[in-house]
């Protein structure tokens, strides 16, 4: 049940195209259609406080939630040390001389550090008699050698974008072009660079701050230091690959950096519009929703959406507990038991149909009551529909059915007791 305002109006849009002749292909690209038009620039290092300051949007979390160890970024230091070519930072020009960074992040992050004395030289190979030292406690004649470098830069102008919708086609271009190489971007990660807005900042709230999502799905909103601890994990080598007694924790955090808890509290909030919404694959569902949301929705919609979400995951946890989103499955055995591991096969369509009870006190409190007659009947729909709760069933009709298997559930419980 959707509140007001929340609904959504999703543009037509088609994926289909037609054949161009060879005279309307030449047309096409003598006007210029999404041209990318840049310029080159370099900054000098002793600069950069001033510049990330006043014109660059230095946002840590407007990329990913990755960050580099200190020996990385003590070896980018050693490298402007020894003038090795540095790639260079892309920026978007936002607007006139104000820029926001499209790759380079953890390169202009590094030096803003390193110039306030965030963190001292470590693992230098070259430079070894400077580990150990802050940028104030280098030599003179180092210290100015490293003001006297830049960083290069290159910046795709605002006047490439003839209006907001082509500059989003645009930086989605330039981005995921410019994140082929090394590890390959999570959808979400992709979707948090390309669309932040009110309603990503919200996803990314919940996310960090919601104990109820972090309990049911063992996500826990982890600190810049443990950050790098599992980035210092992934650096070293394994040599014998055993399992280790940090392994789940490795887990969870693997999946808080790849931002799939944030993804988890999206996917609620557009699977609410699943029907309404045109696009037919998951990734495409959440890009346009997201899209949209962004753009449509006012404070007071994201306010009220905060509050659903909260509400809805507090129900899940007083009926179902560690079960919440976990499936009933047949074992080797032969024998059915409850999934460890939670899964979106079940989050998705569970979560949507409780939270049409959320706001009814009594059907809440009949749920909760009867818990166990819920979870029986849960136990059945598992032994008697085990073909839709399978992973390759995962398009928009399985959601729907499956949602409608617990939406039935609910409200048989909640008719049974209605009158008590």
């Amino acid at each position: 049940m959707l509140i007001e305002c929340e609904n959504l109006s999703f543009k037509e849009y088609s994926e289909s195209g037609y054949k161009m002749t060879e005279e309307e292909i030449d047309k096409k690209y003598q006007d210029g259609e999404l041209r990318i038009i840049t310029e080159q620039g370099r900054y000098p290092l002793q600069n950069i406080i001033d510049i990330l300051s006043k014109n660059i949007q230095f946002n840590p979390e407007y990329q990913r939630r990755r960050v580099w160890t200190n020996v990385q970024k003590s070896r980018l230091i050693e490298s402007f040390i020894i003038n090795v070519p540095i790639p260079p930072v892309f920026l978007y020009e936002i607007d006139y001389s104000k820029y926001e960074v499209m790759d380079g992040l953890q390169r202009l992050s590094t030096v803003y550090d390193y110039y306030t004395d965030k963190f001292k030289l470590e693992g230098l190979e070259i430079w070894k008699e400077l580990n150990g030292m802050t940028y104030s406690q280098l030599p003179n004649k180092v210290k100015s050698g490293i003001d006297r470098r830049y960083i290069s830069t290159i910046v795709i102008l605002k006047e490439t974008a003839k209006n907001s919708e082509e500059e989003q086609i645009l930086k989605k271009f330039v981005f995921e072009r410019l994140n082929t190489g090394g590890t390959k971007l999570t959808d979400q990660e992709t979707r948090n660079a390309l669309y932040n807005g009110p309603m990503n900042q919200l996803c990314m709230k919940i996310a960090d701050e919601c104990s109820d999502l972090h309990k049911l799905w063992n996500i826990a909103p982890f600190k810049p230091a443990d950050l790098i601890k599992q980035a210092n994990l992934e650096n070293a080598e394994d040599e014998d690959n055993g399992e280790t007694d940090d392994e789940s924790s490795n887990k969870n955090i693997k999946t808080y950096i790849r931002m799939e808890d944030v993804e988890l509290v999206l996917r609620f909030f557009a699977y609410r519009q699943l029907e309404e919404n045109p696009a037919t694959k998951v990734k495409d569902i959440l890009d346009l929703y997201l899209k949209e949301a962004n753009k449509q929705y006012d404070e007071n919609t994201i306010n009220e959406l905060e509050k659903i979400y909260y509400k809805v995951l507090y129900l899940a946890d007083k009926v179902f507990d560690v079960k919440a989103f976990s499936m009933y499955t047949k074992k080797k055995n032969g024998e059915y038991s409850w999934n460890k591991s939670p899964s979106k096969l079940v989050y998705d369509p569970m979560l949507n149909a409780l939270s049409d009870y959320i706001d009814n006190v009594d059907m809440v409190r009949i749920l909760v009551i009867y818990k166990d007659e819920v979870i029986k009947k849960i136990e059945e729909m598992f032994v008697n529909n085990t073909k839709d709760f399978n992973g390759r069933n995962n398009n928009k009709s399985d959601v729907i059915r499956r949602k409608a298997f617990y939406k039935g559930i609910f409200d048989s419980v909640i008719q049974e007791h209605a009158n008590e």
